[in-house]
């Protein structure tokens, strides 16, 4: 479970990446450190494009790659879990 202070910055960050505003949400998460902020942060590259740096923070987040199909759902789950 993250902080308060951190769950603030992570719900900010899903907000953005569901609205589009991938750079925004990105500059959030690269800052954090916890496994809630990889798995966006893989969800993220997911949305970008690069499969390889996805892979790389969805392990780091200990979280499955293939589970989610739509990206905005899978957010959308990030989201109730914190």
């Amino acid at each position: 479970m993250a902080s308060s202070n951190n769950k603030e910055l992570l719900l900010k960050a899903i907000s953005y990446a569901i609205n589009d505003a991938w750079d925004e949400s990105h500059k959030i998460v690269q800052e954090l450190h916890s496994l809630d902020a990889y798995w966006i942060h893989g969800v993220l590259h997911k949305i970008e494009g690069d499969e390889f740096n996805s892979r790389y923070w969805y392990e780091r987040a200990q979280q499955s790659y293939d589970r989610y199909k739509d990206s905005k759902k899978e957010l959308q789950f990030i989201e109730a879990q914190l």
